[in-house]
Formats: C-alpha cells, sequence, structure tokens
C-alpha cells in the first residue's frame, strides 16, 4: 500500500525511474564491474574474472529481492550486494568481487551517477522552463501595468519585465547546477580511511580508472566518504531553485486574488471543480501546489550542511538521512518545474483588469514623473518632491484625481503646460527602457542553450 505522496501523487515518471530501487542497484553493480575492469587492466584480478563479473553484473542476475533475503541475515546493504553479485558468478569470479574496495567507494560512486541521470532531467526541464518564460516576456515587453512596491500602487511597469527577471533567474539556476556537476559527479574507489592501502600500490591508478571507465571526474581525496560539502552545495541549489519557482507561483497567485484579477492559471470549467461546496470557485491550485513543495525542499538545506561534519574519517549518521532527502528533493524539485512549465504555458491574461488596475489610483502613481519633469523644466527637487506630495496627498483628502490637483496648482503651472501634464499623466508612455532592458535579456538568450 503506498504512503508516500510521492509514489502515487507527486513527481515524474523520469526521476522515479533514476531514483527506483532497481536504477539504484544496477548503478552500484556497474561501479563493482567497473572496479573489476580496472583491477584486470592492472594484472591485479585474472581477466576471465572481471569478464564475468562485468557480463552478471546486472539486475537481471542480482535481483533486488535476492539483496534483500540476504540483507535481512548480514543487516548490511553493500556486503548483500557483494554476495548476490559473487553468488551468481561463475568458474570463481566471484571470489574478486569487491576487492580493495569499501562500502562507500561502490555507495558514493553510484550516486555520482544517478546525481549525472539526475541533472540532465533537471536541466532539461529548467531549459524548458525558461524558454516558455522568455516567450512571454517577449510578447508581453509593451504589456504596462502596475508596479506594486510594499503591496501598493508604485510605478508603471510591464509583464514584460515580470518574465524577463524571471527568465534571468532561470538562467543563473541552470548555471549553478553546471557548476555544481562538476564537484558532485565525481567518483572514488580508495578503500577504508581513503588511503587505497589494500589495492597497494596501483591503488591511486585504480581509482582514477574506476572513474575514467564511469565516465566521472575521480575525487581529488578523500577519506572513506566523498566529503559532503558538494551534496550540500547541490542540495542548496534544488532549494534555491524551489525558491525562484515559489516566487513565480506566489505572483501568478496574488495577481490572480478577486480584486486584481490581472492574469491566472488556466481553468477548464466543464470538468474542473474549484471546491466541494461554493460551485463559483476557480482556485490557483497549481501555484499553490509550488508554493507548498518549495517549503518541503527549502527544508533539507539544514540535514544536507549537517551531513559534512561526520566523526573522523566517517560515521553513519549522513547515510540515513541522505536516504531520504536526496531522492526527495531531486524529486520534487523536478516536479516543481513540470507544474511551472504547465501554469506559465497556460497562463490566462485580463487587459480590462490590467488597464483597470493601472489607473487605479487616478493618476497617483505618476507623482514620480511630475517631480521629475519639474525638475528638468528649473525647479529644484526637493522642492518638487515637496509639492508634489502636498499635491498628492491632497489628491487622496478630494479622492480625486492628482491630474485634476496640479492642474489646478498656480507653482506647477509656471512650469508646465496643459500639454505637458497630460503626456506625463500617461502611465503607458512611463515604462522607462524597460523594453531595451527585456530585449538585452532575449538577447542574451540565444547563447544560452
Amino acid at each position: 500500500m503506498a504512503i508516500h505522496p510521492i509514489e502515487f501523487r507527486y513527481g515524474t515518471e523520469e526521476m522515479r525511474e533514476i531514483w527506483e530501487t532497481d536504477n539504484k542497484l544496477q548503478k552500484m553493480l556497474e561501479v563493482e564491474a567497473a572496479l573489476a575492469e580496472a583491477e584486470a587492466d592492472l594484472d591485479i584480478i585474472p581477466k576471465n574474472a572481471a569478464l564475468e563479473i562485468k557480463s552478471k553484473a546486472s539486475t537481471k542476475f542480482v535481483t533486488s529481492k535476492r539483496v534483500s533475503e540476504i540483507e535481512a541475515e548480514t543487516n548490511h546493504d553493500i556486503a548483500s550486494i557483494v554476495k548476490a553479485l559473487a553468488e551468481v558468478c561463475n568458474d570463481g569470479a566471484g571470489e574478486y568481487v569487491h576487492f580493495g574496495a569499501t562500502s562507500n567507494d561502490i555507495i558514493d560512486t553510484s550516486q555520482a551517477l544517478l546525481f549525472k541521470e539526475t541533472l540532465k532531467v533537471l536541466k532539461t526541464r529548467l531549459t524548458e522552463l525558461t524558454k516558455i518564460v522568455l516567450r512571454l516576456a517577449d510578447e508581453n515587453k509593451t504589456n504596462v501595468c502596475i508596479g506594486r512596491t510594499h503591496g501598493q500602487h508604485a510605478l508603471p511597469t510591464t509583464y514584460g519585465m515580470k518574465f524577463a527577471i524571471w527568465a534571468d533567474e532561470l538562467h543563473r539556476q541552470l548555471n549553478r547546477l553546471d557548476e555544481c556537476e562538476e564537484r558532485l559527479c565525481v567518483g572514488m574507489v580508495t578503500g577504508a580511511v581513503g588511503t587505497t592501502a589494500a589495492l597497494g600500490k596501483e591503488g591511486l591508478d585504480i581509482h582514477k580508472k574506476v572513474s575514467k571507465i564511469l565516465d566521472l571526474k575521480p575525487v581529488m581525496i578523500s577519506s572513506q566518504v566523498i566529503q559532503r560539502d558538494a551534496h550540500a552545495e547541490f542540495i542548496m541549489d534544488l532549494a534555491n531553485i524551489a525558491s525562484t519557482l515559489e516566487k513565480m507561483a506566489l505572483e501568478v497567485r496574488n495577481l490572480q486574488r478577486t480584486e486584481i484579477n490581472e492574469l491566472g492559471e488556466s481553468f477548464d470549467p466543464s470538468k474542473q471543480v474549484g471546491s466541494s461546496t461554493m460551485p463559483h470557485k476557480m482556485n490557483p491550485i497549481t501555484a499553490e501546489r509550488i508554493c507548498g513543495i518549495s517549503r518541503v525542499v527549502r527544508a533539507y538545506v539544514a540535514p544536507a550542511l549537517q551531513n559534512n561534519p561526520l566523526w573522523h574519517e566517517r560515521d553513519l549518521t549522513n547515510s540515513s538521512c541522505e536516504r531520504i532527502i536526496l531522492p526527495e528533493s531531486c524529486m520534487l524539485t523536478d516536479y516543481m518545474i513540470k507544474l511551472s512549465i504547465r501554469l506559465f504555458s497556460n497562463l490566462v491574461f485580463k487587459p480590462e483588469n490590467i488597464e483597470k488596475n493601472l489607473n487605479l489610483s487616478n493618476g497617483l502613481i505618476m507623482a514620480e514623473r511630475v517631480m521629475a519633469e519639474l525638475t528638468r523644466k528649473g525647479m529644484g527637487k526637493q522642492t518638487a518632491y515637496s509639492l508634489v506630495r502636498k499635491c498628492s496627498l491632497e489628491a487622496y483628502d478630494l479622492d480625486t484625481g492628482l491630474k485634476q490637483v496640479i492642474e489646478s496648482n498656480d507653482e506647477i503651472k509656471a512650469y508646465l503646460s496643459s500639454s505637458d501634464i497630460e503626456l506625463i499623466m500617461d502611465p503607458h508612455t512611463y515604462i522607462g527602457s524597460s523594453v531595451e532592458m527585456v530585449n538585452e535579456v532575449l538577447v542574451a538568450s540565444k547563447n544560452w542553450f
């Protein structure tokens, strides 16, 4: 019976296939095979034995069921895999399985293979999302809307700016994954406490050769484990991605609020139900799910950092923790990216509400522009600020438009004509260099992928 929501509700098939039991076992068997191959190349074990080990290092021969049966007796997962592989090898080849290695050589190196597969999926999906957001930036670079600071109407901006800012951030997240991969996806066969002593004078060569066979970079130096700073970095990168996705989803949720209603998730009223009791509800459930799951991924940063300081050359406190946080953080981050792809591929814009909200303050959002234009015309900046602030407060008190107040102000009329004021008060013409900045992001993005 399924218990964890990852098993039936959250996650993608691509990421489940990477972290499911048989694939994890297969990767460990591949490390054992690479170890035997490297040792045979250096005449440490017979070549026929290495070929036999390699031919049987597959879940077709070494099943998860058999490994579990052995582990029930040995209470040691890697020793159980070694025994299960050894018992299916013919002609005495099983005697040479795992020679010179320690458990974490197999665990950490096989995890590096899982990380490589994981990063490929994450980067592919994150690239797809970035391209969607770039398209939205291009389509909306002149779509003027109200910008808000502290939840209050501030100045005009554009939806193109919102999307371009997010696209630029997503690109940085892709860069972080690339940078992390070099440090995270490393191989290790250095034996107990990391000295390669059991492998003799060929130890360092075997360590490097195994990584080469597996298309990994060998770790330069280790104790009995690959140091967990890189693992912590990876989890922090996933948490950072989660925070970006939550930022984007949170903005959609806010903009979908009834009293704002500028854009929102697509909703199929012929099939979809928003509430079990309120027939009218159309809720931002995809965006809310992204925000909720983001909290879980970010929560894994603390244990990931705590996994780095271990006793002496190693202890087991990281092991049980990583069995939980590594697959879950990878699966949940991937799922959030997929949800974000769905969300931003199907956004519904409400142009009439965008325009209504842009003008909701009755011109008060143009106060900065009035001040700036007065300064350009020769009034001191501080004087202009005080004057426009006084006019703004009057507009608030009278519940009238700022334009009406400034048109009746003699000090302002001495500097600005009626035609000047008409132009100044148009929010669609006060978006600064926003179009140019969005275009710069779009041009730069041609070199991103």
